[in-house]
Parts: C-alpha cells; structure tokens; sequence
C-alpha cells in the first residue's frame, strides 16, 4: 500500500509510473525531471526610435492641442530686461506701530520739521552715483581718505586746513579751490559729500537741507557757535534723518576695504569684461562671437562675477539677450551657458531652456552640448531651483535632458553627475505633494514623462541600475504608476524601466519583494487591456518576475482576479490575432512600426510565458491544469498558428502544455484532452523545427505515461521517430526521446520495439558518448536496457554480440571511474551531480552489468527513477 508521500510521487511522475522504493525532497523531483517543468524565456518588447526629437512622440495618447508645444520662436524680445523676484500676491499685515508725529522743535532743537519729501529725480540719482565713483577713485589714491583713524584734534586741524571758508570775503576754500559762497553751496549741491565723525564721507541728498537755505554745513565755516547756529538751522535733520545718516556710516576700515573692492571691480570691469563687449557688439563672424562669449565666461568666472550679486549683471544680460536673434546654434550654446551661470530666474529661466531645448531636437547639436558643458548647468538648474515656481522651465529643461540621454556618449557622465538621484528627488518632490494636497502641480504629468523617459535611457547602465536599487527607487516609481494611471504615457514609460530592470536578476528580485506591484500592474492591465505597447510590457514584466521566484508565482496568483485578467487579456489578443483591423484612412498613411497582427501575437507569446512560469509552483500548476478556459486557450492556439508563420508562441505554447501535462490530477483538462493534444503535436513532429520538435517530445514524455498515449505512440509510429532521434548528438533530445522509449518498455507488450530501426544499438551509443558527464542521461538508458532485458535467457540473442560486449567495458569502467564534470559546474552542483552519480546511477549500472554478466536475473523490470 502507498503511503501519502509515495502517492504524491506517483501523481508528480513525468515519465513513469514510479515505484516505492525511494522517497526524494521536491527539489530533488525538480532537478532529476531535468526540464519537465521549465521556464520559458522571450525577448523584451521592441521600442521603435522615434525619428525625431519631441517632447511627446507619435505614439502619446495625449492630444496635439493638450501638449507643450516642441516648437517655438524664440527672440531677443522672448527676455525679460529685468530678473528681479516678481510681485507676491500675498496680501502683507498692516503694521503693528503707527508712525508718529514728530514733536515742534524747541529753542536748543533744529528748527525744521520733517516732512515727506518726493521721490528722487533719477537724473539727480545719476549725479549721486557719479559722485560716489569719483570720491571712491579719490580715496583709492589716498586724496580724501587718510591711512588711519585720525583723533579728534587732527580732524580739527584737517578740516580747518583743507576745507577752509573764509566768510569776510565770501570766499570758500574746498580741496585747495577757491569758491564764492554761492557757489560753494552748488558746490555742495551737486556733490553731496560730508565729512563724518572718523574722517569718512557719506552722502547728503539735496532734499535734506531746508528750502532756500544759503549756509555752508558748520565743519566747512569758522565763526563758532554763530557758524553752527547757522549749519544746524540751514541743513535741518531731524532725529529719522540722523538714524539714516549714522546706517550709512561706516568705519574708516570697512569703507577702505569697500573702496578697494568696488575699485577692483570697477577696474576688472572696463579692462577685461568692457572689450570683450565691444566684440560682441561689433562682432561679424559667427566665429568671432562664439570666442567672445567664451572668453566672456573665462573672465566673468576668473572675477568671481557669475551668480546673482554681479551688480552689472542686468546691463551684461541684455547684451546677451540681444544675440539670441543672430540664429546660431553653437553661438546659441555659448550664451546660454553664461545666461545659466548668471542664475536668471523666472521667465528668463524659461527661455533659456526652451534655448537649449530647440537647439537639442538635432542629434548634430549632441556634440557641441557636450563640448561646452551644457549638461551640467542643466543638471544645476533641476538641483537648485523651485519646482513649484519652475514647473514650465524643468519641462524644456528634461525635455532637452532626455534628448541627449539617448545618446549613449552621454550617459557615464550624466549618471556621474547625479542624474539618477536628481530624478528620483523630483520624481518624489512630486508624489508627496500629490499624496499631500491630492492633486498634481500643473504640467507635473507632462513632466513626469519627460523624466521616466530619461530613465528609460539611464538604466542601460549598470552604475545607473546599482544607483536605483541603493535608493530604493522602483517602489517609488511603482507609487508614481498608482498615482498618474490615467496617463497613459507615464505608466508606459515607467513599465519600459521596469520592462529593462526585471531582465537583470538582483532589480527582478527588488521589485518582486515589493508585494503591491502585483495588485498595480493587474490594475493597469484591466484599465489599458486594448493598448497593446503597455499591457505588452507589464505581461512581459511579470514574466520575468515569475521566471525564477516561487515566492512571486505565490503572490501573483493569490492577487484577486490574477488568472481571469491574464485569460481576458488573452481572449482580447486572441481575437485581434484571428481578424487584425486594418487601419483606416488612404494610401498616404504612414506605415506603423508593428502590423496589429504581429502586435496581437506578441502579446500571446508574452503571456504564455507567464502562464508556463505560473504553472511550475506546485500549488498553482494543477489549478491551472484544471482550468478548460486556460487549456482550451492553449489547444487553441496549436490549432490556427503553425510553427513556421509564428515560431515562438507555438513553442511557448506547448512548453506551457508541458508543464501542465506534468501533474498527474483526476480533475486534469490535460488528461482529458491528451488525444486532441498527441494529434496536435504529431504535426510538430514532421516539422524541420528541431526546438519545437523538441518540445513536443516533452510532451509525449509526460502523456506516455497513460496506456492511450502509448497505444497511440505505436498505431502512429512515432516511437521509430523517437529511435531516430536517439542519433540526434544533441543531450536534450536524446533525453527526451529516451524518456518516451522508458515509458513504452514499461508495458510487456511494447519492449521489442527497440529493436526496430536499430534501438539497442543506439542506445549504447549514447550511453557511450554522453554517460561519462550525463549521469541522467546515463541512468535513463540503462533502465529502458533493464527493462528491455527483463526476460533476458541470453544476452547475445537480447542485445547482440558486439552491443553485448561494449556493454560489458562501458559499465565496467564507469563503476570504477568517477563521474566526469567540466569547470562550468559549482562546487555545489559537483557535490549534487557525484551524489546521484553514486546513489542513482551506480546501483543501476551494477544490476544491468551483473545480469548482463550472468546471462540472466530474477530481478522485476526497473522503471525510471521518480522525479
């Protein structure tokens, strides 16, 4: 009697009915069927290039009026001459503090109120500016300002020597010049300047003196008490004034060092930035310019003036704005650079980039980008600036990224410059405020396209790849899949990453551990089950997915509506592959990359192949096997597709109808279909197909198990093709067709078929050529030589003298030798493979020898061992 154990094996068994005689672990049954389970492989969907470079290619779903246009004028006038911070709309609070009324003045006090003085005249502005320049020259030659801090009675004396007015008559000395009153007070006038406490000067506007005044400031008169008298009654300052006076202050040393720094600055600027402006001005030759703005941006780096502190930096920006309208693409380059590093901002930011964008969109222009270093600042402009406030400019800006990530001279350096970190903070900039506010920023969508597109591109690299697993990105892009599914184009793109990163083993596995991709990408294939580039894609991500990984055949089946969303998919394709639209519209039409027929075919192959994966697990391939609506799917197919107008989805097909045809269930459509199924791949079998004949082998190894098959195998002669594939020199093959002949020699009344078309002979001769290294193959030659042998009187009469006698030497010296295994096998797989070799194949090697040797055995027939 079986035990529960014994019976499983018994259900298991690919080849044979088993016997009782050994109990194996489930991965042990795995190995030893040696591909009676196996997965299936297939390519990754194809991406046509598109022929040329726009923010959305001929394949979006978004509408031509619903897109950022990808061609635009742009012009001088396209700037802004100013880049200051534009006007908030945020409404300010009043002010806690109500100005006060200024107090009358007494006696001691100044006389004048302070009353609101209009604006400046810009003229008078000019004056002042113009003043300060020359005063800051004067005190850079030491005319004005001393070396140190004078004390009080050495300022007596300065201002005494040197700023000496003489009032008897009216004459006034200013700097060694002799002025009448009058006209010292326009003096003064036109050249505000004031002698502080320590020696410095700061300016006094015209305004702040009382209307009509005609006095000279007391520390330009003598006369006493009856001068300042006059000073403080004529020039007026009230307490505001002098807080003012004493701000603009500064210290002798500060003042110096300002003094030197804007010199150094001014002197920079008219020796080195002035006549390369002068070139651009005058410049003829594209040449000529192109050289300029280079040794523009030298110099402007060499003066620590690129930013946004230059205070010249308006005046220098208009000049390189009006050169935008010259129309040259590398003089279109250099200038952007030095637009970029000058840090524009709002809708000068945006112009620049749809600058570099519009000189992108030609491959020509690669070179030049790369040459001066364009990436970089682009790179620059997605780290630092706003999102929020910048959506429209980090669109053009990853629009040009993504056209130059195409090109695979790019890559090392985008990556080494934190491209992939730089994407994915934006990418997460994104997604939190979707979760927060609960609805996408504006143009986040159109984005989000341009950047996934980019890191469809990226993850050829496997810096790129090992970037993202350290980061933990494909969860964070499945969360954007959740988010933007109604937008078709992220969800493709995001799915062509995914298509790209499950084909290496360590991303497959990341993104398998992450439990709700499964749920997501069912979702997706239920929403776009008719738009074939995505669901192409998610089929072909979860084949890869379940290729190697039990645990994610498990997760996917247990996902609600798994199984019924793949065979609604395949009904759809199905469908589409048995009666192709044909497109509408005229003979100017341009052709599509895939016909709709082969595009329905590529959606079944990919989903055969998750089936055939699925059906491994233990738990899931008898479910499946059970399923008419799974199997009559498959039957289906063998029966309208022929091997040479679809190769890979009918060897799909019947690699997926082998692993079903493995479990050995009442309840099995398999076995109930298994006729239909042996008349089905009779077909295959006089194909010039060697893979799929091959296949279809397999499958008869598993059928053959049941008498019908075997029957069947015989009225139809196809164990003489089993035979014939035994000189096939091909270790699969002849496995395979060995497998079959095994079954056949276990029925009495089939065993002298080995005989016809010179079986035994054959089988020695695999014996021979593959049993030193095949310890499988060898065992399953001499178990069909066992039972062949079972009534054996003679052995010459049963195998022939001379398949006798090499026999006799082959099986001797494996039993003294050990089993040959090349550098390709693990130190593992060694350990496994010699173990077998002594528990499996010897003991069987020993019987046949010994009843070879003796002429005879009692023994029972030895059927293949369980697997």
């Amino acid at each position: 009697m079986l035990s529960p154990n014994d019976k499983k094996l018994e259900k298991l068994d690919p080849f044979y009915r088993p016997s009782v005689a050994k109990q194996k672990t489930s991965a042990e049954i795995i190995s030893e069927a040696r591909n009676a389970l196996r997965t299936v492989g297939t390519q990754r969907p194809f991406t046509p290039q598109e022929n040329q470079r726009k923010l959305f290619g001929p394949a979006s779903s978004r509408a031509p009026e619903n897109r950022p246009p990808s061609s635009f004028s742009l012009h001088a006038s396209s700037f802004e001459s100013s880049d200051s911070r534009p006007i908030s709309g945020t409404r300010l609070s009043p002010l806690e503090l109500k100005p006060k009324v200024p107090a009358p003045p007494t006696t001691e006090e100044d006389p004048c109120l302070s009353l609101p003085r209009p604006p400046v005249d810009p003229a008078k502005m000019r004056r002042i500016s113009s003043a300060r320049a020359r005063l800051f020259r004067a005190a850079s030659q030491a005319a004005l300002l001393p070396d140190r801090t004078l004390t009080p009675a050495e300022r007596k004396k300065t201002v005494e020597s040197k700023e000496t007015v003489r009032m008897g008559d009216s004459v006034v000395k200013v700097n060694g010049i002799y002025l009448t009153e009058s006209k010292a007070i326009g003096h003064f006038k036109s050249h505000p300047l004031q002698l502080t406490y320590d020696g410095g000067f700061s300016e006094i506007k015209e305004p702040e003196m009382c209307k009509g005044a005609t006095s000279l400031p007391s520390h330009l008169r003598s006369g006493g008490d009856q001068g300042k008298r006059r000073s403080r009654a004529s020039l007026c300052p009230n307490s505001s004034d002098l807080s003012r006076l004493e701000t603009k202050a500064v210290s002798k040393t500060n003042l110096q060092e300002k003094a030197t720094e804007t010199e150094a600055d001014d002197v920079f600027w008219n020796t080195r930035i002035v006549p390369i402006l002068h070139k651009l001005e005058k410049g003829r030759s594209i040449e000529t310019l192109c050289a300029a703005c280079a040794q523009l941006h030298g110099a402007l780096a060499e003066g620590n003036m690129l930013g946004k502190k230059f205070k010249r930096r308006s005046t220098l920006l208009k000049t390189l704005y009006k050169l935008v309208d010259v129309g040259s693409d590398p003089l279109s380059l250099k200038l952007a650079k030095i637009i970029l590093a000058l840090k524009v901002s709002r809708k000068n930011l945006l112009n620049v980039c749809k600058l570099i964008f519009k000189i992108s969109r030609s491959e020509k222009n690669d070179a030049l980008i790369q040459s001066d270093s364009i990436l970089e600042l682009l790179l620059e402009v997605l780290r630092s600036e706003d999102l929020q406030t910048n959506t429209e400019a980090f669109l053009y800006c990853m629009g040009a990224i993504k056209f130059i990530s195409g090109n695979s001279g790019f890559l090392h350096e985008m990556i080494s410059k934190g491209a992939v970190e730089i994407l994915m903070n934006l990418i997460k900039q994104i997604t939190e405020n979707t979760d927060k506010c609960g609805a996408c920023l504006p143009n986040s969508g159109h984005l989000l396209v341009q950047m996934t597109a980019t890191l469809r591109n990226l993850v050829d690299s496997p810096l790129a790849r090992s970037k993202l697993l350290s980061i933990s990105a494909l969860p964070q892009l499945c969360t954007v899949m959740g988010q933007h599914m109604s937008d078709k184009d992220v969800c493709t793109n995001i799915a062509r990453i995914f298509s790209k990163l499950t084909t290496y083993r360590d991303c497959c596995i990341a993104l398998a551990n992450y439990s709700r991709c499964y749920a997501l990408f069912l979702n997706l294939i239920n929403k776009y089950q008719k738009k074939q580039d995505l669901v192409v894609r998610i089929v072909f991500i979860l084949g890869n997915l379940t290729a190697k990984n039990n645990q994610a055949r498990e997760q996917f089946f247990k996902e609600k509506g798994s199984i019924p969303a793949l065979l609604s998919l395949f009904h759809t394709f199905y469908r589409l592959d048995l009666h192709p639209r044909r497109p509408a519209g005229g003979g100017d039409e341009q052709p599509t990359p895939q016909k709709p027929q082969a595009q329905g075919e590529d959606v079944l192959i990919k989903l055969t192949r998750v089936l055939a994966n699925l059906a491994i697990h233990p738990g899931i391939g008898p479910a499946l096997a059970a399923s008419p609506q799974v199997v009559g799917l498959l039957l289906a197919t063998l029966e309208y597709k022929s091997i040479d107008a679809c190769e890979e989805l009918v060897i799909n097909t019947i690699a997926t109808i082998n692993n079903l045809s493995y479990y050995q269930v009442k309840n099995s459509i398999i076995q109930d279909q298994k006729l239909h199924i042996a008349e089905l791949l009779l077909k295959l079998l006089g194909s010039d197909n060697m893979d799929g004949i091959l296949e279809a082998v397999r499958v008869f190894g598993n059928l053959s198990q049941d008498h019908d098959i075997c029957n069947f195998i015989v009225q139809k002669n196809i164990h003489k093709f089993m035979i014939a594939l035994l000189d096939a020199k091909h270790q699969d093959v002849c496995f395979s067709a060995c497998g079959v002949l095994l079954n056949l020699t276990v029925e009495k009344d089939k065993r002298a078929i080995l005989k016809e078309g010179g079986g035994i002979k054959k089988l020695v001769a695999c014996l021979r050529d593959f049993g030193p290294t095949d310890w499988q193959l060898a065992c399953l030659v001499c178990k069909t030589l066992w039972n062949f042998s079972e009534n054996i009187t003679n052995a010459s009469s049963c195998f022939g003298d001379e398949d006798t006698n090499t026999l006799l030497v082959l099986l001797s010296s494996f039993l003294d030798e050990e089993l040959a295994l090349d550098g390709s096998f693990d130190q593992d797989l060694k350990n496994y493979h010699k173990l077998h070799w002594e528990t499996e194949f010897r003991p069987v090697a020993q019987q046949l020898l010994s009843r070879i040797q003796a002429h005879h055995s009692f023994l029972e027939p030895l059927p293949f061992p369980s697997s």
